[in-house]
């Protein structure tokens, strides 16, 4: 957003409101405000509303500043799909003429920011019609959409591998304001979490990707290249974190959050001071030993589990060279061990799509993302 649109949004009656977090706006807007125009447009027609996808608000991140794009008093609207064609457009046009014009001190209209390259909507007065952010949908659809297919139908190993752990976590997070149709809250639970043998899969690879760098840190610094064990270090502190994630059940969210999520997980209040310290480390050495410790800590949060053997928590020398590692793969070698489901067992260890793609452009996308996830699984 360009510095002219966020000095319109910070003089928006937005500005004087008191901040109430995004879920709970948007509990009470659809409550007090939405709900009552729902049974005056299509009375006895069932429906599930929620705030669910994306958005900061979802994740429990959200603070004065979301309210510059996107944020607001918004949810979903869930008709049968039989329903959609028969009531949405009533319900939209209803809601458009009749919302009040603001909610709890914000304004419920959502205006283009003017970003010249995107759809970004920020609240403004209007003494019009009110362009809300009530999505009215059917529950199939906006799962087909938001991930690339209806979990209510079944799930697939192919279709868990295929799902960028954002788009999991910002549908699996939010909430629920009412499940009329009793369909919503079932398919959630089923996208809570992983099956048992894919979360072993994929726990083995965020290992494996750990161990195919460790020894880059002391090998670039090795060589006088300082920018680039610190590079190294940076990524593999990021392969720690988001395998804090995993192993606390929780997906991994969009990289804005990653800190914030991590700093909830049971290894991150004691492994950030140290990842913090070997991020600001200024020599290999220092880098280095930093890591080893923050290596140690995670392993035995492996070992705590209890998904596999033990295995040996210490770190050692890389080979006959000089470089303190964890060697990874020993984790990912027993991790598989575990894995029943053959053909996991079988694929090439690239894991879940963001474990080997890292642009925004394709895990936005969900069904460019399923089409490279297929592709990365082919002989």
């Amino acid at each position: 957003m360009s510095p002219t649109n966020m000095r319109r949004s910070s003089d928006s009656p937005t500005s004087e409101a008191e901040f109430v977090p995004g879920l709970e706006l948007s509990r009470r807007f659809y409550t007090d405000a939405v709900r009552p125009l729902l049974e005056e447009a299509a009375p006895g027609v069932p429906h599930s509303a929620a705030r669910i996808g994306s958005g900061s608000e979802v994740l429990g991140h959200d603070t004065p500043r979301s309210a510059d794009h996107e944020w607001g008093p918004r949810l979903q609207v869930f008709l049968h799909r039989h329903d959609v064609p028969r009531h949405a457009a009533r319900i939209r046009h209803l809601l458009a003429e009749h919302l009040p014009k603001t909610f709890l001190g914000h304004p419920t209209n959502f205006a283009l920011t003017g970003a010249a390259d995107r759809d970004i909507r920020v609240m403004r007065a209007t003494d019009g019609p009110v362009h809300h952010r009530v999505e009215v949908t059917a529950a199939a659809i906006w799962f087909n959409d938001t991930l690339g297919f209806d979990p209510a139908q079944g799930l697939t190993t192919a279709d868990w591998l295929a799902t960028p752990t954002q788009l999991l976590a910002e549908v699996t997070a939010g909430a629920v304001f009412h499940d009329g149709l009793h369909t919503l809250t079932p398919s959630r639970r089923a996208l809570r979490w992983y099956p048992h043998d894919v979360w072993l899969y994929v726990l083995a690879c965020q290992w494996q990707r750990i161990a195919q760098e460790e020894a880059f840190v002391g090998r670039a610094g090795e060589v006088g290249d300082e920018l680039g064990s610190a590079v190294a270090a940076a990524r593999l502190a990021r392969d720690l974190m988001r395998l804090c994630l995993l192993m606390d059940r929780r997906y991994p969210p969009y990289g804005k959050w990653l800190g914030s999520a991590f700093a909830r997980t049971a290894a991150g209040p004691r492994l950030s001071p140290v990842l913090t310290a070997a991020l600001a480390a200024t020599d290999w050495h220092t880098r280095e030993r930093h890591l080893a410790h923050a290596y140690e800590i995670v392993a035995h949060q492996h070992n705590d589990l209890h998904l596999t053997d033990r295995v040996a928590p210490t770190t050692r020398p890389y080979h006959s060279r000089p470089f303190e590692v964890l060697r990874a793969d020993r984790f990912t070698a027993a991790l598989l061990a575990r894995v029943g489901d053959p053909v996991l067992k079988d694929m090439p260890l690239v894991g879940a799509v963001d474990q080997f793609v890292d642009s925004t452009g394709v895990l936005t996308r969900p069904r460019l993302a399923r089409t490279l996830s297929h592709d990365a699984r082919q002989p």
